[in-house]
């Protein structure tokens, strides 16, 4: 199992798909165990992060390595990290224009984070047993949205 990487500054990376960010977490550690602030709407902005205004967290718990969630995209902005475990991301531009079909993989713990604007297309697979996936949207689910999903 991988080990929480503690001591980071929080940070901004910039990735090849515009508005696609991910942010290095501050984990603290202790005999007990570990905390972080997953979300921190002063110091996100700080870096730069669109004020997105999450109105819904949601969390999805994988029992079993190798759990894949494929390709969605959701019309809203998301706050992804994981509270336990570690997962590949792949995220994907579905959106019009010069980067339509730009892939970002990245390996996320507990001390990374990753801002998914609109239309782009969020998928993971676990890496470790027990992984939960938690993410703020800033729009609450509903039937009658249009969600995009890829086979």
């Amino acid at each position: 199992m991988g080990e929480i990487e503690f001591g980071k500054k929080l940070t901004r990376v910039e990735t090849g798909i515009p508005g696609l960010v991910v942010f290095d977490l501050p984990v603290h550690g202790d005999s007990r165990g570990w905390f972080k602030e997953n979300w921190q709407r002063e110091k996100m902005t700080a870096l730069g992060l669109p004020d997105f205004g999450p109105v819904q967290n949601n969390v999805s718990f994988n029992d079993a390595v190798g759990t894949t969630r494929g390709i969605h995209a959701e019309p809203w902005d998301k706050w992804v990290s994981v509270a336990t475990g570690r997962i590949f991301g792949a995220w994907v531009d579905l959106r019009e224009g010069p980067t339509f079909g730009a892939v970002f993989t990245t390996e996320i713990d507990a001390s990374k984070a990753i801002f998914v604007p609109r239309g782009v297309g969020n998928s993971y697979q676990t890496l470790e047993p027990d992984t939960a996936y938690t993410y703020l949207v800033n729009d609450h689910w509903s039937a009658d949205a249009s969600y995009s999903f890829l086979n």
